[in-house]
Formats: C-alpha cells, sequence, structure tokens
C-alpha cells in the first residue's frame, strides 16, 4: 500500500534527523538552530501518520499538506547546515536525497486525494 510506503519513509527519516542532530549537539554549535532541523525533520513523520487515520478526505489532506511544509522547512535547515560547514557534504546528500523523496510522494498522495475519485477519501 502506498501510504505505508510514506509512512516507512517518513520515520526512517525522523530517526535519521535525530542521529544527525545528536551529532551536531555533540558539536557543540548552533545548538539552539539544531532544535530547529529535529522539530520539523521529524515533524514530517508525525503528521503523515496522522494522515493515515485522518477521519474525513479534508483532513487527510490538511495532514500531508502540513507534513510537505515540514519537508521544505526541513530542506531549509540542511541547507542552512551544509553552507555553514557544519554537515559533512555525504549527510547532506543522503539527507536531501530522502527529503526530495518524502516530498514527490506527499504532493502525489495530496494529488491523488484532490482529484481522483478512486482515492480512498472520495465521496461515496
Amino acid at each position: 500500500m502506498a501510504e505505508n510506503r510514506l509512512m516507512t519513509l517518513s520515520k526512517t527519516f525522523a530517526v535519521n534527523m535525530i542521529y544527525l542532530c545528536d551529532a551536531l549537539w555533540k558539536r557543540g554549535k548552533a545548538t539552539a538552530v539544531v532544535n530547529q532541523l529535529l522539530r520539523s525533520g521529524t515533524n514530517i513523520g508525525a503528521s503523515v501518520h496522522e494522515a493515515h487515520n485522518a477521519p474525513d478526505k479534508a483532513e487527510y489532506i490538511n495532514c500531508l499538506q502540513r507534513a510537505l511544509k515540514d519537508v521544505n522547512e526541513t530542506h531549509y535547515w540542511l541547507d542552512v547546515f551544509f553552507d555553514a560547514k557544519l554537515m559533512a557534504k555525504e549527510d547532506y546528500d543522503r539527507a536531501v536525497q530522502q527529503c526530495r523523496r518524502i516530498e514527490k510522494l506527499t504532493v502525489a498522495y495530496i494529488t491523488t486525494a484532490k482529484y481522483n475519485t478512486d482515492s480512498p477519501w472520495s465521496p461515496d
């Protein structure tokens, strides 16, 4: 099921963000901003999981749109950390690739829910 793929990816990404932020905290630099990255990076999965249990189509779409906003914010913070030379290129590239994959899937789910009458949230 497609939902499970996004749920799995977003949860794995959240775990990766925890490890990344832990490593950044241990370096003792920009710890206040690390909290922003941790918050946005872990909120993605929380919103995706909330969407999976949404009571109706509107709430489903709303939750996925929140997840998409957090993907964009996370990507921004990753750019900031990389530009500040606080992240290795391979860590940055891996995290951004995961962000883009989650972004594409999230957009696809939103589009399907909005425009496909066969989506799980289509009216009876």
